[in-house]
């Protein structure tokens, strides 16, 4: 596993990283705690020290989980562990018209931190950051100087915001502001748009970037057709619903080319392409699957795309936003 600077933060953390939505337990149908521990245990194997999770996934499971697997495997001081605040009224996306102390007040960003770290095992947060996000908040006081307070406490090590999905340019301004060390945004073969504004700002503001949803939600993976079904629970029965699935396995079939060659996987190939943007930290893909953890982890070591790859592989953009407001 090769790493990456996260930023101004100084971190090396590895190139692939893991996402833990999956393992909250309430919107990708469920999975007991064995499989959780199996999955977050094959991740530390393959060299993986960068997890993302969440207070808002499964209401603290996520972080229960990662924080009782890290522990018990002697890992904690070697990983960094990125969680997130979510919005007080429980919005996603945010929009401008919401006033900030009606999202993330000062005493609501407090309890949320304090609350991830006793859910992770009481260690101090490497990275919090807030689960949504506008730059209509950017110049307010309350968020900044609060999550400056936790820091100067020693509750937090550093902080960041999480953008909205499929719409980087609304962190842009807070990324050029200075104030925070890191942003996390959809970044896939599909979706683009990153590369547009928020790359380059983040590059001169020397900001990381933590891509997420490089996979579009498994349809990047390869294995989805357009009879695919989806379980209970699992929110993907929404994403891909109606002609939507249908359109994705096209449009992944005419990728498969240019990413899937030899013993390169589809799915290898598509995180390839996120990390074969210099912005980029690290890439964090989810799975509950312990062999596509390992498989995805596999994809450092394989090295950037050439640019002609990466030049024909941006003529398949497509803009679009699947996730319901």
């Amino acid at each position: 596993m090769l790493n990456r600077r996260l930023g101004r933060t100084g971190w090396r953390v590895s190139e692939v990283g893991y996402g833990a939505w999956q393992i909250g337990g309430t919107m990708w149908g469920e999975i007991g705690d064995e499989a959780a521990r199996a999955a977050i245990d094959a991740a530390i194997d393959a060299g993986t020290d960068f997890f993302d999770t969440a207070l808002a996934y499964g209401h603290g499971r996520s972080e229960r989980l990662l924080g009782e697997a890290l522990r018990q495997s002697g890992e904690r001081d070697r990983v960094h562990v990125a969680t997130k605040v979510p919005p007080l009224n429980w919005q996603w996306p945010a929009r401008p018209g919401y006033p900030l102390s009606e999202v993330f007040p000062a005493d609501w960003i407090r309890e949320c931190a304090l609350r991830s770290r006793d859910n992770l095992g009481g260690d101090p947060i490497d990275l919090l950051q807030l689960h949504v996000w506008t730059d209509a908040w950017t110049a307010e006081a309350e968020w900044y100087e609060t999550l400056c307070a936790l820091r100067d406490e020693g509750v937090i090590h550093a902080f960041g915001v999480s953008a909205n999905d499929h719409e980087p340019e609304t962190a842009v301004g807070v990324v050029r502001s200075g104030r925070i060390d890191t942003v996390q945004v959809i970044y896939n073969a599909f979706d683009q748009t990153p590369e547009d504004e928020l790359f380059p700002a983040a590059q001169a503001a020397d900001v990381g970037v933590i891509a997420r949803v490089p996979l579009d939600e498994g349809s990047l993976g390869g294995g989805f057709t357009a009879a695919t079904t989806f379980g209970e629970g699992d929110m993907r029965r929404v994403y891909f619903q109606g002609d939507r699935l249908g359109e994705t396995v096209r449009r992944v079939e005419r990728l498969r080319p240019l990413l899937e060659s030899g013993s390169q996987t589809l799915a290898q190939g598509a995180l390839r392409f996120c990390l074969s943007h210099p912005a980029v930290s690290t890439v964090i893909p989810g799975s509950t699957d312990p062999r596509h953890v390992r498989e995805n982890a596999a994809a450092s070591a394989m090295g950037i795309l050439d640019p002609t790859a990466r030049l024909k592989i941006k003529s398949h953009a497509w803009h679009r936003n699947f996730y319901p407001d």
